[in-house]
């Protein structure tokens, strides 16, 4: 009769193969701890240094920030879950057997996103509004282009994933959860961009968060629109969207080559 130890072991072993085979499954490990020092670590230096403005209007930034970020956030991972579950019941490959184009795939996962991003912040919304007194509405006319530079972003960054999750696998599948929250210590959700090491400024500019959440306090802390920050994030969205499209159409063509759009998921 095998020994107890040797069973439990085994499924141990089990797992320990799984992280060896799969590099996603290995970065999750530091990751978060990583993330969440990075992002409280840049806040609290922010927040530790003088400011001209008052203690309120700082907490407004901060709980704005939240709220359109969660925005992005939810507009990347409404894509990448709505992709997800015809992996995990695998309907991918009746899908691309069907008259559907990739092209009308993507724009149906764009709408689903959009609409699972606008019902699922609803409370949140209403919330900051009961418990801090804080209307995410006082932003204006301004709000709608931030919420649409937002709506890019999360766009884009789901199609990488997409893209990822036809290159890897279900084994990419952390990347839906991780990757769009990945980038928050560069987007400069809390803080403004001179907080960040010198080295790390121009990566964080290259993205459109940094110029979104920038136009943000400005409205919020200045009480004035700062057009050329807002017209930056367009532009940059217009750039990474051109580069998410072009690899997420590589790597389907790649898919389709080697048949993994049928066997994905199994």
């Amino acid at each position: 009769m095998i020994p107890a130890s040797r069973r439990i072991w085994g499924l141990v072993y089990r797992h320990i193969c799984l992280y060896r085979r799969s590099w996603p499954r290995l970065l999750e490990l530091g990751y978060w701890p990583t993330l969440e020092l990075l992002i409280w670590g840049f806040t609290a230096e922010f927040v530790a240094r003088p400011q001209q403005n008052s203690g309120i209007a700082l907490g407004a930034a901060l709980i704005g920030g939240v709220l359109l970020w969660e925005l992005a956030l939810r507009v990347q991972m409404g894509v990448t879950i709505s992709f997800l579950e015809e992996i995990w019941s695998r309907n991918l490959g009746h899908i691309f057997v069907s008259p559907l184009r990739p092209g009308e795939l993507v724009m149906a996962l764009l709408v689903v996103s959009a609409m699972r991003a606008l019902v699922g912040l609803t409370p949140a919304v209403a919330l900051a509004a009961f418990l801090y007194d804080f209307n995410l509405f006082s932003l204006g006319m301004a709000l709608l282009l931030l919420i649409a530079a937002l709506f890019l972003m999360g766009w884009w960054m789901a199609l990488g994933v997409v893209a990822l999750l036809f290159r890897y696998g279900a084994s990419a599948e952390a990347l839906a959860w991780t990757l769009a929250f990945g980038v928050t210590p560069i987007a400069c959700v809390f803080y403004p961009v001179r907080i960040l090491p010198a080295w790390l400024q121009p990566i964080a500019l290259a993205l459109p968060a940094a110029h979104i959440f920038s136009g943000m306090r400005g409205l919020l802390l200045e009480r004035h629109i700062r057009w050329a920050e807002i017209a930056a994030s367009f532009g940059l969205n217009a750039v990474w969207t051109v580069l998410a499209i072009m690899v997420f159409a590589a790597q389907f063509r790649a898919a389709r080559r080697n048949g993994s759009l049928i066997s994905i998921g199994e």
